[in-house]
């Protein structure tokens, strides 16, 4: 069963209702899987930086986007710490390290599949922390998600910039629907534990 929500541009598939379900019913693991992925986010941006620094634009635009993760990873932390709930490891779920293996090695298709693989991720959180907003029984949290859900879209959108920045458009756009077909298929069972990419 699906939600009545338009699909989120570069997805194929929209967030099922179970995944839904699943969210609202372990807030506390929800939040801190959050945590983690904001955590990441900054990260897989610092990353992109020091390996392209001669790439100007895409280190300005991911110098915004890494600081902006890091705010966010602080907001978390603190309804994290209003929770009660300490911050520590959680296992991954395979949707991360799915689409990271969809990478390839070899320049320039490395950067490519980077900047498409960061947007797909990026898409799917700014989908799922909506309908965290829209459905969240705690009011104070689905006001925090709402709040964030538009940051998601614009990073989403800075890696598309990015990736057609440096790519012919009808490659950028081939090579999505492959990788955004690989995404769904990540998804399309819900993982037996709550994530916010699961």
């Amino acid at each position: 069963m699906t939600n009545n929500l338009p699909i989120i541009k570069f997805l194929k598939q929209p967030t099922s209702e179970d995944w839904v379900q699943q969210a609202i019913a372990n807030l506390d693991t929800i939040l801190l899987d959050h945590s983690h992925c904001e955590r990441k986010a900054a990260g897989v941006a610092l990353n992109l930086m020091f390996r392209y620094p001669s790439h100007a634009k895409l280190v300005r635009m991911l110098t915004a986007i890494a600081r902006e993760e890091l705010e966010h990873f602080e907001l978390v932390n603190q309804h994290l710490e209003k929770r009660n709930i300490a911050l520590g490891p959680l296992e991954a779920p395979p949707y991360g390290a799915g689409l990271s293996s969809q990478i390839r090695k070899q320049e320039p298709d490395r950067l490519l599949d980077s900047l498409l693989v960061s947007a797909l991720i990026e898409a799917r959180s700014h989908e799922r922390l909506g309908l965290l907003g829209d459905r969240c029984p705690d009011r104070e949290l689905a006001e925090f998600y709402r709040g964030l859900k538009a940051s998601e879209a614009r990073h989403y959108g800075v890696y598309w910039i990015l990736a057609t920045t440096y790519f012919a458009p009808d490659l950028v756009a081939d090579r999505l629907q492959e990788l955004s077909l690989v995404e769904s298929e990540l998804l399309a069972t819900v993982y037996p534990q709550p994530r916010i990419h699961s």
